[in-house]
């Protein structure tokens, strides 16, 4: 286990180095999507490059320095493994089913119609039906702070809340943007 954790940090290290393009020391949202990229060799999103920031910049500058881009790697890495697990078709994209599996397996007992609706979200415009790797990304990780959000309000855990329309945005506002 040692090893393994050695190597991710040594690879994350190297890329580092590679991302950082203007040897500033840290990585800005035009190089992280410049280095990010899908399957089909396009370019991560703005919305999950900058979520992504936000999650692993602790300073709040706007930029990760190499302590947060390892921990981003290894976020990356972590992500990256399950995605592949639910494409099964190696299309490069989750579809519906592949999302409904992914989710369940992350413990979330959501419908297939709920699961369809993301996808149907998260699709690109002109593109084939499903959601590549940065948008697979930016759901989960959207689906886990609103189950948070949900939880701290579920003191009971009864799997109901009953809240206002301003402490709803607010949870959202506080943990999404």
């Amino acid at each position: 286990m040692c090893v393994t954790h050695q190597s991710l940090r040594a690879s994350a290290y190297q890329w580092f180095h590679t991302v950082d393009t203007d040897r500033s020391g840290f990585i800005n949202l035009k190089e992280l999507k410049q280095a990010l990229v899908n399957s089909n060799w396009s370019a991560f999103n703005d919305e999950t490059c900058l979520m992504m920031i936000n999650m692993f910049d602790k300073s709040r500058s706007g930029r990760m320095d190499l302590f947060s881009f390892s921990a981003l790697w290894e976020f990356m890495q972590r992500w990256r493994a399950l995605f592949q697990q639910y494409d099964r078709d190696r299309s490069g994209c989750i579809s519906g089913t592949e999302l409904q599996q992914a989710l369940a397996q992350m413990g979330y007992n959501l419908s297939p119609q709920f699961s369809q609706t993301l996808v149907q979200r998260y699709t690109l415009q002109g593109g084939r039906p499903g959601i590549q790797l940065d948008r697979f990304i930016q759901v989960c990780t959207q689906l886990q702070t609103m189950t948070q959000v949900f939880r701290e309000k579920d003191t009971s855990m009864t799997g109901n809340i009953r809240l206002n329309y301003e402490d709803f945005l607010s949870g959202a506002v506080t943990r999404l943007m």
